[in-house]
């Protein structure tokens, strides 16, 4: 891995890191993801279209159908996440979703794209997933039902290898340029949740009128932190970037711990230092 893409994916560590933390505090739904897409989609709709100007990319039928794939599967994992967050801890759900992901992307590109990393960037993956795990077991205190944020937390895990693997075939494959793709998807699931935003018109006045600034601020920050992450793929393999970009595990769990004040931030050390050994390992490799 270069030190360009580690420098991108440690900036998008932080951005993703603090989307997240406002969503957590937002508490939102289906009508929350819709406001923040709204949002993203107008503020990168001039960078889209200067983006199409300049890159004069091919869009045809097979990129438009990858890209309204990407779509819908980013609709799930924002969904998911939304419904951990509304029932279980940012430092419980963060790190079960963002460590399920890139240990499933590793295994899938391995086989799927024939991707050879290695054996250094094969143990700093381990080494990253093995912290992450441990992070989730200690984030919660005796008598909590962890059940239900585990599962939506897995869940959101599995939908991120999913659409790591689709949007790495988008951007080195097919040639999508990464702020395209990225507006295509924000501009999708504004499209796709329109129907329950209509239907729920008063909950999105409610939402917006209650939690403007955390709409704006995630809706600004949530594709900034992806589009780092594409850029960084187009020349990087999947298998380094996925393991790589959990740097945003440490500030996440930090921001759940320290200004959420959620439980046991100490029993956490070593599975954060276990994440930066294995971070630091995915870079020499």
């Amino acid at each position: 891995m270069t030190a360009f893409a580690l420098a991108l994916l440690l900036c998008a560590g932080f951005v993703h890191a603090g989307w997240n933390f406002l969503a957590k505090k937002a508490g939102g739904g289906p009508v929350f993801v819709w406001l923040f897409a709204l949002i993203s989609s107008l503020v990168y709709a001039p960078m889209a279209a200067v983006a199409v100007a300049w890159v004069k990319p091919h869009i045809g039928l097979l990129e438009a159908g990858v890209m309204l794939g990407t779509a819908l599967i980013h609709i799930a994992y924002f969904l998911l996440l939304q419904q951990g967050y509304r029932v279980g801890d940012l430092s419980l759900v963060y790190p079960l979703a963002r460590g399920t992901g890139p240990v499933l992307s590793m295994v899938l590109a391995i086989l799927l794209f024939h991707e050879r990393p290695s054996a250094l960037a094969i143990a700093g993956g381990g080494m990253v997933a093995v912290g992450v795990f441990a992070l989730a077991g200690s984030s919660a205190g005796p008598g909590k039902n962890r059940r239900p944020a585990i599962i939506f937390g897995l869940l959101t895990g599995s939908v991120i290898a999913m659409y790591t693997l689709w949007d790495k075939l988008a951007v080195s494959t097919y040639l999508i340029p990464p702020l395209i793709l990225v507006w295509a998807i924000d501009a999708g699931r504004v499209l796709l949740l329109a129907p329950i935003a209509l239907k729920n018109w008063g909950e999105v006045r409610r939402q917006w009128r209650e939690k403007r600034k955390a709409i704006i601020a995630v809706g600004a920050l949530c594709p900034l932190s992806y589009i780092l992450v594409l850029t960084a793929l187009v020349t990087t393999p999947v298998s380094y970037i996925a393991p790589a970009r959990e740097v945003s595990i440490l500030i996440g769990t930090l921001m759940g711990t320290r200004w959420l004040l959620e439980e046991e931030a100490r029993r956490r050390v070593p599975a954060a230092l276990a994440i930066v050994a294995g971070i630091v390992a995915l870079a020499l490799g």
